[in-house]
């Protein structure tokens, strides 16, 4: 993907504190972001990377490209 800034939505802030519990860390979301399992094509334009987590959790993060990264949820 490159160097990008990467920012996170409210929405994302908010889902990555709910779904602490399971594991899900910023850090965790940011390494699926630079090296994704795949990348499928989401609703309005978007993009989802989707990444295995160790506990065999399939991590998909929404985000929209383009001179920088916003990522719209976990």
């Amino acid at each position: 993907m490159g160097v990008k800034e990467i920012k996170f939505t409210t929405h994302a802030e908010e889902k990555l504190k709910r779904l602490k519990n399971l594991g899900v860390t910023k850090e965790k979301v940011l390494k699926v972001l630079s090296n994704p399992q795949k990348v499928v094509r989401g609703y309005r334009g978007r993009k989802i990377a989707q990444g295995l987590l160790p506990w065999e959790l399939l991590l998909r993060i929404v985000y929209e490209e383009d001179d920088k990264i916003l990522v719209t949820t976990v």
